[in-house]
């Protein structure tokens, strides 16, 4: 299970400190009744296949490494549902995703938490802007299939 808030960010703070590393993410299926969905994704030098479960706060989040030949057989099926951004992996456990491409300018942080009575304490720093943890346009599989919220 996975429990995470996502904000929206308009500012970064002047150092953001931490590991980057860019992201090249593609959906090969999306349910769209039942909201799963199967991703492949690029992580640095890491490659996923992963398969989520709908959800807002808390949802199911299942991911198996694979190869480069797998990734790469598998990539054409994404075309028209991908993001490219690059995740800045800050202290406490902050993650800052900056999108590229047709999302440039989107800016989000992230935080994933033990369980929900730690999420729900959580305060978040000055630089967070709008919670958009239950906004489905946020979700990166809208942003992929949809673009930027207008």
């Amino acid at each position: 299970m996975e429990v995470e808030r996502k904000f929206l960010v308009e500012q970064l703070p002047d150092e953001l400190g931490g590991r980057s590393r860019r992201i090249d993410q593609g959906y090969v299926a999306l349910d769209e009744r039942s909201g799963a969905e199967v991703r492949l994704r690029r992580h640095g030098d890491e490659l996923s296949l992963t398969v989520k479960g709908a959800g807002g706060l808390v949802r199911v989040e299942e991911a198996v490494p694979i190869d480069e030949a797998t990734f790469e057989s598998l990539w054409p099926l994404t075309e028209g549902r991908r993001v490219e951004k690059t995740r800045h992996e800050l202290p406490g456990g902050i993650e800052v995703d900056v999108y590229d491409g047709d999302l440039a300018g989107l800016v989000v942080a992230e935080i994933e938490f033990a369980g929900e009575q730690e999420s729900a304490a959580f305060e978040p720093p000055d630089w967070f802007g709008e919670e958009v943890t239950e906004d489905q346009r946020y979700k990166n599989r809208s942003l992929a299939v949809d673009g930027r919220p207008g």
